[in-house]
């Protein structure tokens, strides 16, 4: 990601990094930094982040489609029954990022999710708790070298979901996830969506 705010075709400042490629930049206007407070929808989020490990969320992106298809709409109950036929079928996939420990990961994680809410009720009000509930609003800075890769939010939530069997859950991916999530908003200086108060 570039740093600062740029004009986009339409003419809007927008935070530099979404510029180039269209779906990025509807990426960026339409749902990163919403806040999200669907269980399933935070699910799916959480395994598409925890596939950008290594990559770029460009890469997802473009996946995404793929993704939802080849993971039967992110369903967890359909997840966690995952046969090694299942991952076969994953890994011979040219669609989705094929790694093998990824696709382990979400049968894995399908089956943490079902027993966190089985024990808590709601994905949802369990991950939004680690904020507070609300969307944290920082300082604005005009420059993504500034922001930082982990907070003592992002650190609790990895910690507290590797311990419940979840993977692909380290404190940098929980951090990314909190962005796209809305529990933390990082939009740019400048940017048409930023948000005051």
């Amino acid at each position: 990601m570039t740093s600062g705010v740029e004009l986009g075709a339409d003419g809007r400042p927008r935070c530099s990094w979404c510029l180039g490629d269209d779906l990025y930049t509807a990426y960026h206007d339409e749902e990163w930094g919403r806040p999200m407070r669907d269980d399933a929808q935070l699910f799916g989020l959480l395994m598409l982040e925890g596939f950008q490990a290594g990559l770029s969320w460009r890469t997802i992106l473009h996946k995404r489609q793929h993704f939802h298809e080849a993971f039967d709409g992110w369903v967890p109950e359909r997840i966690a029954a995952y046969t090694d036929e299942d991952i076969a079928r994953l890994m011979a996939n040219p669609g989705i990022v094929r790694n093998r420990l990824k696709c382990e990961g979400a049968v894995r994680n399908a089956k943490a999710y079902l027993r966190l809410r089985d024990e808590i009720g709601s994905f949802s009000d369990h991950l939004w708790s680690f904020v507070g509930g609300e969307t944290i609003r920082r300082s604005r800075t005009t420059d993504w070298t500034e922001l930082p890769a982990t907070t003592p939010e992002s650190d609790a939530m990895s910690k507290d979901l590797r311990k419940r069997g979840f993977t692909f859950v380290g404190s940098t991916i929980c951090y990314a996830f909190m962005q796209a999530a809305g529990m933390v908003d990082d939009h740019m200086v400048g940017c048409f969506l930023v948000v005051e108060g």
